[in-house]
């Protein structure tokens, strides 16, 4: 049930009938009549743009066809009143009794209100966090952890078929540098003194993976050269980073469906077939770029190069895949992965990026775009930075990760549901504060609380009613006479829990998480005041003296659990049935 969809059907219908009336001409496209939320809730429930876009295309003036339109969508009994504003634009209220009989149809269709078919089944592949396996995860790959996991979650409530993957970046040298640093600490595990040069990675966290490795095959690489050991110890500690990548994701409630390893595309004509596949387009070319934009620098010369003609979808510059070595580039890669992709035969792809990375996003636009000729778009979301405080102070430094606080440490400080919520209050590219202290306060300025206590509240009511031996199931809230729930209070937190699916839809088309959770915030800020006023005016308590009308209160805030419920899974948080 989508109300907005239901009244838009409405006004085609009504445009139709004038058609036919011949009022309005025939032939008009209609696909660009909106119905939508009023700018100013005080104008009324929904607002049509019918008026205004029909009226060039139809010769009429747009408020000669907004007053007929009005008279024609008062004669339906969901349509209170319809009135022309401005040039043209028509606000209609509803009539009480839809707002009264969306309860039931919410309790009917459960946790699938709201659940969408924009995504018509389309195969959609998100990937996201992609950290180096050479270590603990930090908190910027927290937010991007959420933020992927998340838009799986909303695409897949909006009728997509999600894929959610990890590419190992296990193909390049900071894998060797890893293998180093714990062949120091397997040393180290053996009672020799080590010291860890540049580059190398220090954290304590590489301890127990040498004493593992101790464990596992004893002295058989002590004073040992490199190239008897390095290739084993790579694979191993590759292996054990990513087995602890895994239980901080899993700390994090993140599960992904399918890791890639970049590893793969090497010695395999992967990436071979990926730059074959776009030379058979008469995109790879030998040439000489030219010297970067601004200073150039003093070591730059002219070389020959095996160019990617990216210009040619959307791109600045042409980009290099091969160097003048022969050795492949970073970016021929990433190509090859993409390749693999599109050849997977996903119709939607999706990259979470940290901020760094942004100079990469048209090269990667280009790419998949030559890849799939046109035909798969590809979308990147830039996780901007944390900034994260305690005390009023910034809080920067992990004594297990040496350089970092770990996506574990704020896990651990302060739950997986407080993190994820919190950092899908601001949108993907806006910067985020996180503050160990304020993000557990329980008041309404934090929203993760604000929106728990609104779940657990309606919990409280529910058990209550209970104990009373009221009738609560859903079944029988959904029979329930809801006549006479007309107090503005009540039918302004109907209006707001309509606007769910519309949501869905919104957020699902931009890839936008954060949508849902300002949503839960502003349904949560409706309940509280209904629920605070009822402390001045006991007939809008959700518990009255008869049990009919208790069940009528009741239904209105079972329903309002259901839709808080089905956008905190969306988050993956859990909906607290009490606060302690």
């Amino acid at each position: 049930m989508n109300l907005f969809t239901d009244i838009r059907t409405l006004v085609i219908s009504s445009i139709e009938a004038m058609q036919s009336e011949g009022t309005l001409p025939a032939g008009l496209n209609l696909g660009p009549v909106t119905v939508e939320p009023p700018r100013d809730a005080a104008h009324g429930d929904m607002a049509t743009n019918a008026a205004m876009v029909l009226a060039k295309p139809s010769g009429q003036k747009p408020r000669d066809i907004a007053e007929a339109l009005a008279a024609k969508l008062a004669e339906d009994d969901r349509i209170a009143s319809a009135e022309v504003a401005g040039p043209g634009f028509l606000n209609l209220r509803l009539a009480p009794l839809v707002w009264q009989g969306l309860p039931a149809a919410i309790l009917k269709a459960g946790r699938d209100f709201g659940r969408s078919t924009v995504g018509q089944g389309k195969k959609v592949n998100v990937e996201y966090v992609s950290a180096n396996p050479t270590g603990p995860m930090h908190v910027g790959h927290a937010r991007g952890a959420i933020v992927g996991d998340a838009i799986a979650s909303l695409l897949d409530f909006a009728g997509w078929d999600v894929t959610r993957e990890y590419y190992i970046n296990d193909g390049g040298a900071q894998v060797d540098v890893l293998a180093r640093s714990v062949y120091l600490r397997y040393l180290e595990a053996h009672g020799r003194q080590v010291e860890f040069a540049d580059g190398t990675y220090p954290g304590d966290y590489l301890v127990p993976v040498g004493q593992a490795l101790k464990d596992k095959v004893g002295e058989a690489y002590v004073d040992q050269p490199e190239e008897v050991w390095l290739v084993e110890v790579r694979n191993y500690a590759t292996a054990a980073m990513m087995d602890l990548i895994r239980a901080d994701l899993a700390a994090l409630g993140v599960h992904m469906d399918h890791f890639f390893s970049e590893k793969s595309l090497y010695g395999t004509g992967k990436i071979e077939a990926a730059i074959d596949s776009l030379r058979a387009k008469g995109l790879i070319y030998r040439g000489v770029l030219e010297p970067p934009k601004g200073k150039k620098p003093e070591d730059w010369e002219p070389r020959e190069q095996t160019l990617f003609k990216s210009t040619e979808h959307g791109d600045d510059v042409d980009r290099p895949i091969q160097k003048s070595d022969g050795a492949w580039t970073y970016f021929a890669p990433d190509i090859a992965y993409h390749y693999d992709k599109v050849t997977r035969g996903f119709d939607l792809l999706i990259d979470i990026f940290g901020a760094d990375h942004g100079g990469y996003v048209k090269r990667m636009k280009a790419a998949v775009s030559a890849l799939s000729d046109g035909r798969v778009p590809l979308d990147i979301k830039l996780i901007q930075l944390v900034k994260l405080y305690k005390n009023g102070e910034p809080f920067k430094m992990s004594k297990r990760a040496g350089t970092f606080v770990t996506l574990r440490d704020v896990v651990d400080m302060v739950g997986a549901d407080v993190a994820r919520f919190h950092m899908l209050t601001r949108k993907n590219d806006a910067p985020l504060d996180f503050d160990f202290d304020k993000v557990v306060e329980q008041s309404k300025e934090n929203p993760v609380f604000y929106v728990q206590y609104a779940h657990a509240r309606i919990c409280s009511v529910l058990r209550k009613a209970a104990e009373q031996g009221i009738d609560i199931s859903d079944e029988t809230l959904c029979a329930v006479e809801l006549s006479g729930m007309t107090h503005e209070s009540e039918l302004s937190l109907a209006r707001k829990l309509a606007e769910w699916p519309r949501l869905i839809e919104i957020a699902a088309r931009g890839n936008e998480p954060h949508r849902v959770a300002t949503y839960l915030s502003e349904v949560a800020a409706d309940l509280h005041g209904l629920w605070n006023r009822g402390h001045d005016e006991p007939a809008l308590r959700f518990l009255q003296d008869d049990h009919a009308t208790s069940q009528a209160k009741i239904a209105l805030a079972r329903a309002t659990a259901v839709v808080i419920s089905a956008g905190l899974a969306i988050l993956g948080v859990t909906p607290m049935e009490e606060m302690r």
